[in-house]
């Protein structure tokens, strides 16, 4: 089966590698990006064409139209999407007899949208999914080709439920292209009933503000941590990266939300809306010291 690969991240480059190790798959060309900037993940997947003698390009808008008359030279019978923020014109999807198959990290029809897994973990939701599905010009409304539920353990952070997507997505491919090849894949329509959108983030929302309660914190700093932007404090009106925490004592006597209680080493316990916030991993300065206070 002849597949074009268009992807730009960590996530793209680890299930291209999966794929060229699946019999019934000939990836024929490859769209990624030589830099980005706005997605911290961005990976650069040239090495991998030139290594596999797949023709590629460095493209900007996916859906101009030298880009895709260039696509259609390569006669693709599909095209694989696994990591591109913006969406594909009808023009292009009409174009491979197989369509796009597009990929988000959710349980469709619920969450699509921006940002999933900074918002599956912000919102301490317990469980997402890892959806493939068959782009129809929508944002991802298309039918689904696999989906497979992934847990989301309180102890889990951008990096380890980044890996687990990539794990489950990798798993998923091995299953579903063969079918593709063969032509024997039942595709399920969704039920836009069911959907709801998240929005974009901005940088305000990487802000912690210590009168959220202490779980609320949490979820923010591990939903944004490495490979994500982290986020982020203001002490003094300069921002400050925090990359990790946990929950510190429980504080019900008189203390204000952002005083500084502790300072143990590199660990700083400020108090919350309902108790004590431990930040354990952060760039904050060393002459932090009890009864300072953020914001």
């Amino acid at each position: 089966m002849r597949i074009l690969f268009v992807g730009s991240v960590e996530f793209s480059e680890q299930l291209l590698k999966t794929l060229l190790t699946i019999p019934e798959a000939s990836v024929v060309g490859l769209i990624t990006k030589s830099k980005s900037l706005f997605n911290t993940d961005h990976t650069d997947l040239s090495t991998h064409a030139v290594a596999n003698n797949i023709p590629f390009k460095y493209v900007k808008d996916i859906n101009a139209p030298h880009i895709v008359k260039w696509i259609g030279t390569l006669e693709p019978e599909v095209i694989f999407c696994f990591g591109w923020s913006a969406l594909i014109k009808e023009e292009l999807i009409s174009l491979p007899l197989k369509g796009i198959i597009g990929y988000h990290p959710t349980l469709l029809p619920q969450n699509r949208g921006r940002h999933p897994l900074i918002w599956a973990l912000a919102l301490g939701l317990e469980k997402t999914g890892s959806t493939f599905f068959s782009m129809d010009g929508g944002a991802d409304s298309g039918p689904i080709v696999h989906q497979e539920e992934v847990m989301v353990s309180k102890t889990d952070n951008a990096r380890s439920l980044y890996d687990k997507m990539i794990q489950v997505a990798q798993n998923q491919l091995k299953a579903w292209v063969p079918q593709m090849h063969e032509n024997s894949m039942q595709l399920v329509e969704q039920d836009h009933s069911m959907a709801n959108y998240w929005r974009k983030r901005g940088k305000k929302d990487g802000e912690i503000d210590f009168r959220m309660n202490t779980s609320t914190i949490y979820n923010l700093v591990r939903s944004l941590t490495r490979p994500y932007i982290g986020a982020h404090v203001v002490f003094k009106s300069k921002e400050f990266k925090i990359w990790e925490c946990e929950k510190g004592q429980d504080f019900t006597s008189n203390f204000e939300p952002g005083k500084v209680l502790f300072v143990n080493d590199r660990s700083i316990t400020v108090k919350t809306a309902d108790g004590g916030i431990r930040l354990t991993n952060h760039e904050l300065p060393s002459e932090i010291k009890p009864g300072d206070y953020f914001g």
